[in-house]
């Protein structure tokens, strides 16, 4: 199950920057996990989480695998970009493959910098950039909805369907609003999900600072932090600088230098683990001798869609999942202590799976 943040925002607002440490902090991540680099602009990453450091370590596993996510860096986007200006065309083609965007917004001055509109104005930036896919969107959903329209005038019902989740979508894009406003039931999230509309994909705003104000901020993180909490969206600070850093230092190293620029730990680790909850992602774990091992799976799955996960063997022929809550686990020293505790379950198929289960499926072959 991959999942994949695209990184988004205009040139010279540190994305490759960002990126770059990114994959080097992935590279580094090879010694001990295993690690696939897809393409240059892809980078595939561990979900930082010391839940799993703590469940090898009660468990004596003789081997860690952290949950990953994907990272792509998407071209740099200009205005005009829905209509083909600059990379337009590849910038939206492959804003339309990934599951979340991930916008950077540049909150530093610098002289030596040349900033693509000629100003440092980071909520501006992002209005620029949600205007240019809302365009696209726009333009893209006018054309499709007359065909479907004259369907569903017909009777189909599908056609029908098709059409009023279409017309939700525009209603919204024509009064300057991004399609992920919609107000959609349960069943209506996956077709709409279908319908590829760039503004339909959650955002997370990362605000790339200078290296003083890595720790606490600046006054253009503030307004965008501001902006997002308008929007239901997230923000991080980061400064790429500093992120580029750390991840070229010798892992010994970089405890000390986070902690006189007055980190705890580096912003990446922020970035990530927020692109994970962007996604409304959540982990369970398999833990034993052999191995303590992280999975990923959507906020509400049941407990067959996690066995699937491991194998679709196992959600197929699933029976049962003996479950253990994590501190559940932790406070009983292994699953040994958790039994005698009463902390051991045997959950079926209506289970809905929680962050940080112990889970292990049994099944017919």
């Amino acid at each position: 199950m991959g999942f994949k943040c695209g990184i988004v925002g205009l040139p010279n607002v540190g994305k490759s920057t960002l990126f770059n440490a990114l994959t080097q902090t992935a590279a580094a991540q090879a010694a001990n996990y295993p690690f696939c680099t897809i393409e240059p602009n892809v980078g595939d990453v561990a979900v930082p989480d010391p839940r799993i450091e703590e469940l090898a370590a009660i468990a004596k596993s003789a081997e860690i695998i952290p949950t990953r996510i994907t990272f792509v860096d998407i071209a740099g986007l200009v205005r005009g970009a829905s209509k083909g200006e600059g990379l337009g065309n590849q910038f939206l083609a492959n804003i339309r493959e990934v599951d979340a965007v991930v916008h950077v917004l540049r909150c530093f001055e610098d002289d030596d910098i040349t900033h693509v509109e000629g100003r440092i104005d980071p909520v501006g930036d992002a209005e620029t950039v949600e205007t240019e896919l809302m365009i696209a969107d726009l333009e893209s959903l006018e054309k499709r909805v007359v065909p479907i329209e004259k369907k569903a005038k017909g009777g189909e019902k599908e056609a029908k369907e098709a059409h009023a989740l279409m017309m939700k979508a525009l209603v919204l894009l024509r009064d300057g609003q991004p399609a992920r406003k919609a107000d959609l039931t349960p069943e209506e999230r996956e077709p709409y999900r279908q319908l590829g509309l760039l503004t339909s994909k959650p955002v997370l705003y990362v605000c790339n600072v200078e290296e003083g104000s890595a720790a606490t901020g600046n006054k253009f993180s503030q307004a965008v932090e501001e902006m997002a909490k308008g929007q239901g969206a997230g923000s991080v600070v980061i400064s790429a600088r500093i992120e580029e850093e750390v991840a070229q230092l010798p892992a010994a190293e970089r405890a000390e230098f986070l902690a006189a620029v007055g980190l705890e730990e580096p912003g990446l680790n922020r970035l990530i683990r927020a692109g994970y909850a962007l996604l409304g992602l959540i982990t369970f774990f398999t833990v034993g001798p052999k191995e303590a091992r992280a999975w990923t799976v959507t906020k509400g799955s049941k407990a067959p869609q996690a066995a699937g996960v491991i194998h679709t063997d196992f959600e197929h022929g699933f029976i049962r999942a003996e479950t253990i809550a994590y501190n559940d686990y932790v406070a009983g020293n292994g699953e040994a202590g958790a039994r005698d505790a009463g902390k051991f379950r045997l959950e079926g198929k209506e289970y809905v799976v929680q962050d940080g289960d112990v889970m292990h499926f049994r099944f017919n072959a």
